[in-house]
């Protein structure tokens, strides 16, 4: 049975989640924009709804990682199973966020293990929890895990196992991007471009291949270059790639994934008390 506590965590993660969905424009991503569009009106808003539905999942997992205490075979075991119950309850209010769900429920049960954990504790735990295999996962490969055979980019679990090192990446982006004065819609464009200049999305690749995936990463690294959101040829830069994306149909699903998990954990660090010695 979850706590208020893993309640909490659950709360977050949702935030977390439609925090980056409310950002805008995200290049070649659902946002705000497309609520003035009649065809793509019905997939935002279901994507803002089915957000909410990941939170049953989310406070489960905490509780489950409550429960364990140690980033475990059993632990990975049990979140795999609440995630696919999770991921089947979000199909039925509208779908999608399945990268979210496995970056964010690793995160939430990685920040469970310790409440008073800052962002390198989480991230740590998570790679943990991550290196162990779920032996009641499904044998049918994903599109993911094939499209990372196939080209050998490390994709969500590899992602996962390194410690998720483009949460990292954005986390570092949103703290220089606030320094700098950059408003909060700002900062995180940042980070999400910051993720995507690197990120070998397999979304991506699966629609664009290799050199779809170059693309996108240069043009993310042209609008940094440029200045990022807060310059005037960064913004521009910026909607130039939101409508070549666009154009292509091509979305960097992955980064939207990891840049609500960097938010997930910038708001541990921002809520948690201080570290008792």
């Amino acid at each position: 049975m979850s706590s208020p506590e893993d309640e909490a965590l659950a709360l977050a993660a949702v935030d977390a989640l439609t925090g980056q969905l409310a950002l805008a424009p995200k290049p070649g991503l659902p946002d705000p924009r497309d609520l003035g569009a009649r065809a793509t009106h019905r997939d935002h808003c279901s994507l803002r709804w089915s957000a909410r539905a990941l939170a049953p999942g989310f406070a489960a997992m905490a509780a489950a990682a409550r429960r364990t205490g140690e980033p475990s075979a059993q632990l990975r075991a049990e979140l795999g199973a609440i995630g696919r119950c999770t991921e089947h309850s979000v199909g039925l209010a509208g779908g999608g966020h399945r990268g979210a769900l496995w970056t964010l429920g690793l995160l939430v049960a990685a920040a469970a293990l310790d409440p008073a954990a800052r962002s390198a504790d989480v991230t740590t735990a998570a790679k943990r929890i991550a290196a162990h295999s779920d032996r009641r996962a499904p044998r049918r490969p994903s599109r993911g895990s094939s499209v990372s055979a196939k080209y050998g980019a490390a994709g969500a679990r590899g992602e996962a196992r390194a410690g998720f090192p483009h949460v990292r990446r954005a986390l570092d982006a949103l703290a220089r991007s606030r320094r700098a004065g950059a408003d909060e819609s700002e900062a995180r464009l940042d980070a999400l471009l910051t993720v995507m200049s690197t990120l070998q999305d397999t979304e991506l690749l699966y629609a664009a291949g290799p050199l779809g995936l170059r693309h996108v990463q240069a043009g993310a690294r042209g609008v940094l270059e440029a200045g990022g959101t807060t310059t005037d040829a960064g913004r521009e830069a910026l909607l130039a790639l939101d409508a070549d994306l666009h154009a292509r149909a091509w979305s960097p699903r992955g980064s939207a994934g990891l840049l609500a998990g960097a938010l997930f954990v910038n708001a541990l660090a921002v809520t948690a008390g201080p570290r008792t010695a």
